[in-house]
């Protein structure tokens, strides 16, 4: 009578027992996975930046559509004469121009948050969004707190050329006290070499972000070619119309 046979591996009748230890990677699978990771990465971050820039180059042009139905509304009230507030410039917290390099004067617009207080009631319209990270976020030139310095005081990150001097009197560039009319006009006189001789509001800029042209040399090396977006800076113009300018001294 033949023997039984016993299986080799297992319990009497089961499947073979299996090696509970997981095959390892070998370490050229290793280096290639860690390889298509990286190309993802290369191919991905970008992307994502410029999606990530261009959310908030929308969020800008949001803020600053909404200044522009506030400034219409101030107008409106006003017989179409901005405000003369040049005692603002100097007496904002930091003063008036709180440094030495450029630019030459002072655009930021804190002022115009103290006068179109009620017209815009949430502070975080006056911030653009691009400029809470980077070297803009910590430049002086690029922030001015829109008030007395309380915790209900907005952060203004804007500027306002036509509003940079406290000049007496008012220079034929500068907007203070103006109609909108008188201001284009005397613009176009003043044959301002940035402003050129605008035929009309819509060639006029009101509010933009800031920048630093890397062609100027009083530029502080910190910020030369830098803009809140990439390779330009959105603009509200006279007419209420907001637009994304492309300036190729800024990176």
């Amino acid at each position: 009578m033949p023997a039984k046979r016993t299986p080799a591996h297992g319990s009497a009748g089961g499947p073979p027992a299996r090696d509970p230890s997981p095959a390892a990677f070998t370490l050229i699978e290793l280096l290639v996975v860690v390889a298509i990771i990286a190309l993802l990465a290369s191919l991905l971050l970008p992307a994502l930046a410029r999606a990530q820039g261009s959310a908030r180059r929308s969020a800008c042009v949001s803020n600053e559509r909404q200044l522009g139905l506030a400034w219409m509304m101030y107008l409106a009230d006003h017989a179409d004469r901005f405000p003369d507030r040049r005692d603002l410039k100097q007496s904002l917290p930091g003063g008036y121009m709180p440094w030495t390099t450029w630019p030459k004067s002072d655009p930021r617009a804190g002022w115009a948050a103290v006068v179109l207080g009620n017209g815009v009631p949430e502070g975080r319209v006056w911030a653009c969004p691009a400029m809470a990270s980077g070297p803009l976020a910590t430049a002086p030139q690029a922030h001015q707190i829109g008030g007395t310095g309380t915790a209900a005081a907005p952060v203004v990150s804007y500027w306002m050329w036509r509003f940079d001097r406290s000049d007496d009197p008012v220079p034929l560039d500068g907007f203070w006290g103006k109609t909108v009319p008188e201001a284009v006009d005397q613009l176009r006189e003043a044959d301002n070499p940035t402003a050129g001789r605008p035929s009309g509001p819509t060639e006029v800029e009101l509010v933009v972000d800031p920048y630093f042209p890397g062609t100027i040399a009083a530029v502080p090396e910190a910020l030369r070619g830098w803009s809140a977006h990439l390779g330009g800076r959105n603009r509200l113009m006279l007419d209420g119309h907001v637009e994304h300018f492309k300036d190729r001294r800024t990176r």
